[in-house]
């Protein structure tokens, strides 16, 4: 008994000086920020700024699945989808736009709930095979269902026009990023909680977790529950942002690289998660940029995904725990006392 309590107090062990951040301080600075920039950069960058958020919104519910609870996703994609679809059915038939993003997270919420029963009693490759059949599953209900889903070529939203004071970009940045920082925020609360601790104590030992009282497979489902829910918020964030959703919009290759973001970012940390959204959306504009130049779409789509792999191998070679786990030494720039 000695050792199962060793080893739950090393998965529960305090954390870093940098997880200590208040977290309310850090949402109004955040708020702050995203406002000044808003204000500052072009429309097209305001545009990119607001896809990081959405972005944001699913890398951090998929760091806490993976990082924090150790659970393997490679459907995350789907459930956007998920979300997405449900937002475009909602808006095209009621267009209220706040009740259709909680309409959408409810219904991701419910799939992922179903999804994370089975994942409970799947481990490993078992669990990779599982959401990756739900990543392959979900485009193809919009072809067998094409009356209600249009088939492959998906469906227009319907929106209100953003207020006169400002521009389109600006309030899809500042919605993206609002649902991004409350996000952040929940997830930063929830995961300091018992639910956290028990989190990294099912995903260290699972039998030292079982032997203290925890319920492993009620913990995996809930964990599994929360990440859908912030999968289904981003996918309506990207159907508000492009004003339609698509079978293409949603990929295979879309759950990879997330996880593979995730990962670069630092698996557990939510400023991984951050990194992780960032690179979302600069590699793959490297990608299109040069794609252009050569003047082929389909090195676009392969230059993507080589540069995520080049960037995975060389920072897990460089840096295992990810870029958010690097440290500047700051002594080294100190200046020395005479």
């Amino acid at each position: 008994m000695t050792i199962v309590k060793d080893r739950l107090k090393s998965a529960t062990a305090a954390p870093t000086r940098a997880a200590r951040l208040n977290p309310l301080i850090v949402l109004v600075v955040g708020a702050a920020i995203i406002v000044a920039l808003t204000y500052t950069l072009p429309p097209f960058r305001t545009y990119q700024l607001a896809t990081v958020g959405a972005y944001l919104c699913v890398t951090a519910g998929l760091t806490v699945l993976t990082g924090l609870n150790g659970q393997l996703s490679l459907g995350h994609g789907a459930l956007m989808a998920t979300g997405a679809y449900t937002l475009a059915l909602w808006q095209n038939k009621f267009n209220l736009l706040a009740v259709g993003i909680v309409v959408a997270i409810l219904v991701t919420t419910a799939v992922g709930a179903v999804i994370g029963l089975a994942a409970a009693r799947l481990r490993g490759p078992y669990l990779a095979g599982l959401t990756l059949a739900v990543a392959v599953v979900v485009p193809s209900i919009t072809s067998t269902f094409d009356e209600t889903f249009n088939s492959d070529q998906g469906l227009s939203v319907i929106l209100n026009p953003p207020p006169e004071s400002m521009t389109v970009e600006q309030w899809q940045a500042w919605l993206c990023w609002g649902a991004a920082l409350i996000t952040v925020f929940a997830l930063t609360i929830l995961t300091r909680g018992r639910f956290g601790r028990d989190m990294r104590a099912v995903r260290d030992d699972e039998t030292a977790a079982r032997l203290a009282g925890i319920s492993v497979a009620r913990t995996q489902v809930s964990a599994f529950v929360v990440s859908a829910a912030c999968a289904g918020l981003a996918g309506a964030l990207f159907a508000v942002i492009a004003q339609s959703v698509s079978p293409g919009a949603f990929p295979l290759t879309l759950s990879l690289f997330l996880l593979m973001a995730i990962v670069i970012g630092g698996l557990g940390r939510l400023t991984g998660a951050l990194i992780g959204a960032l690179l979302l959306v600069a590699l793959p504009a490297i990608a299109h940029e040069i794609g252009e130049s050569a003047g082929s779409q389909r090195l676009e789509g392969n230059l993507a995904l080589t540069f995520f792999g080049v960037v995975l191998v060389v920072v897990m070679l460089a840096a295992p725990g990810g870029l958010a786990s690097l440290r500047i030494p700051f002594r080294r720039f100190r200046t020395k006392k005479h």
